[in-house]
């Protein structure tokens, strides 16, 4: 059992950071509430035990201190929603009087929602002083955000150290991330297949290259396939390409041959004439697209091919899509890639898809209940698979 399942939150404030970094549309309503949902067992448990649930989050990001799009008054409303039976409160501050007024009168089984910690600038700088402030405000620290967990913020790496070691932990989401996370980093079952799509060579380097040392199998696809085609002397037409990194892609793929690890490209792609869903289109061999051309998708080959790799694949990270997938003539790649994972999982693989555009990807084409996990934390993922300490990690382990 963890310290949090173990631990009994009876009589105690339970000061939780959550990432609660929800987009809002212009009539300032939540489109998209599945980072509220995560946090929904790690409150539900505090909350049964009779603690109160102390909430701290940032949104957005306010340059100039309080602005209202930004506050997290237009939640509470939901919070409520997803919390029948529950009473949420909300306080227009996160430190000082407000705070520490509205904490003071929770009673147990209540929920109060603190105001946007970056309307303060010490959040983001880390500032101790206003790590304490906000520690005086809770008996316990959770902290229960992986999306912000890479950040060095007051709330998420600075505030542990004012509570002793049996009153900080993590929450039932951030176990799950990081359980699942070293599932796959150090215990990965092979073979293990990492899918590594997006635009850019430069963004995914050190994670490809921490993965040259544990998986078995990389499919690079989306953008990023072109410049490793124009590193080989292919031809790319007007595909996106980093000019800068085609010495970097020869590399990896050096790297990658003296270890070992098959490196998989697409095979194909479809090809347009204008980065449009209205464009023609065509499918071309990815290293003989023609002028005038560009690759928005893997091809119907590549798709195949990258599929029976996942197909015999015991653990599976995927971080990045194979296309353009929000136009519907360029998501067939990403698609079908999610369907054999899907189908790996099912035949028992172990797969982890985390990054934004992925779990994008997976929950549109409703394939979010049939991988093992599905990450909240795009960047704090990214990082931890470049092998990075992650400081909201480190600072509850000390």
């Amino acid at each position: 059992m963890s310290a949090f399942s173990n631990h009994n939150f009876a009589g105690e404030k339970a000061l939780i950071r959550v990432d609660f970094n929800v987009p809002l549309n212009d009539k300032l309503e939540i489109t998209d509430d599945t980072r509220m949902r995560a946090a929904l067992p790690t409150i539900r448990k505090i909350l049964a035990d009779g603690g109160r649930v102390i909430l701290m989050s940032h949104l957005g990001r306010p340059k100039d201190g309080p602005t209202d799009k930004y506050s997290l008054r237009h939640l509470v409303k939901h919070l409520g929603e997803l919390l029948p039976g529950v009473k949420v409160h909300f306080a227009d501050d996160c430190i000082g009087e407000k705070a520490s007024t509205a904490a003071n009168a929770l009673g147990a089984g209540e929920v109060l929602l603190l105001e946007n910690l970056r309307f303060y600038k010490e959040e983001e700088k880390g500032d101790r002083s206003f790590a304490e402030k906000l520690a005086t405000l809770g008996d316990v620290y959770v902290n229960d955000a992986f999306g912000t967990a890479h950040r060095a913020h007051a709330s998420t790496a600075v505030i542990a150290a004012f509570f002793p070691k049996s009153k900080r932990m993590f929450g039932l989401l951030m176990e799950g991330e990081v359980a699942s996370a070293e599932k796959v980093l150090h215990e990965a079952a092979k073979p293990f297949t990492a899918i590594i799509g997006g635009a850019k060579v430069s963004d995914k380097i050190l994670i490809i290259e921490n993965l040259l040392e544990k998986a078995t199998d990389i499919i690079i696809g989306g953008g990023m396939a072109y410049t490793f085609m124009k590193a080989q002397g292919g031809k790319i037409g007007k595909s996106l390409c980093e000019e800068d990194r085609l010495e970097t892609a020869n590399e990896l793929l050096k790297k990658a041959a003296a270890k070992g690890v098959n490196i998989h490209l697409p095979s194909d792609s479809i090809v347009a004439d204008n980065f449009s869903n209205d464009a023609n289109i065509s499918t071309a061999p990815s290293n003989a697209i023609p002028d005038g051309w560009m690759g928005l998708d893997i091809g119907p080959l590549a798709a195949e091919e990258f599929a029976n790799v996942l197909k015999r694949s015991k653990t599976i990270l995927w971080n990045g899509p194979m296309g353009v997938f929000e136009m519907p003539k360029f998501q067939h790649g990403t698609r079908r890639v999610a369907e054999a994972v899907a189908e790996a999982t099912a035949a028992g693989a172990f797969s982890l898809v985390g990054g934004g555009d992925s779990v994008a990807a997976v929950n549109q084409f409703g394939f979010a209940d049939k991988v093992s996990y599905v990450s909240t934390g795009g960047g704090a993922m990214l990082e931890y698979f470049e092998g990075k300490e992650l400081p909201g990690i480190a600072a509850v382990k000390a």
